[in-house]
């Protein structure tokens, strides 16, 4: 089997000046049901990569994620999710590791142990930007809201010279009615996008 392929997944809004908001103080400034629905359709049965902040900003009772093996990137030596003792199920559960590439190889063994053919990578900013480059895919929901925040979404160069090709899942593909935009049921403009690495 080939090694697991690399996708990072993430939603963003966006601030004043246009940049890619992901958070801001350690969370999601806005409530989007529709997009974790789709992260959990996304991520069940597979790996999932994050740090420890991100591991941080779940909600405790979802901590470890369910249906997949968590792998928390953390600098602290001694630290342990209290979750730890709680592995689950084989191929779920939580394992810490010291460095993005060590968290990769982890998430990567977890995958091919399941026989998953994917790892995802869920956050937050510099672990985002540590994989891109090792990425094969971007799922991103697109929020059409101005918040201010303090991290934000890696810069993909999309287009004709572009790393990365605009592709879409069902009705969020390209040439989707109203540009694959729909309205949330708080009101809220999002849509839902792929982005491939041109080949």
């Amino acid at each position: 089997m080939s090694r697991p392929a690399v996708g990072l997944v993430w939603a963003q809004a966006h601030d004043a000046a246009g940049r890619p908001v992901i958070g801001a103080g350690g969370v999601m400034p806005w409530h989007l049901p529709e997009d974790l629905a789709h992260f959990r359709r996304v991520t069940t049965g597979h790996p999932v990569l994050m740090g420890r902040v991100t591991w941080d900003s779940l909600p405790p009772r979802f901590r470890p994620l369910p249906g997949r093996r968590n792998v928390v990137v953390t600098r602290q030596e001694d630290w342990l999710p209290d979750d730890a003792a709680h592995p689950g199920a084989p191929g779920t559960g939580v394992v810490v590791a010291s460095s993005v590439e060590e968290g990769l190889a982890l998430a990567s063994a977890a995958a091919e142990e399941s026989g998953s053919e994917q790892v995802w990578v869920m956050g937050g900013a510099q672990v985002y930007a540590a994989t891109l480059p090792l990425a094969d895919r971007c799922v991103v929901t697109e929020i059409d809201l101005e918040v201010d925040g303090d991290a934000f979404a890696p810069a993909l160069a999309a287009g004709p010279g572009g790393d990365w090709e605009l592709g879409g899942v069902g009705p969020d593909a390209p040439g989707a009615p109203d540009g694959g935009w729909q309205t949330s049921a708080a009101g809220v403009r999002f849509r839902m996008l792929t982005y491939e690495r041109r080949r």
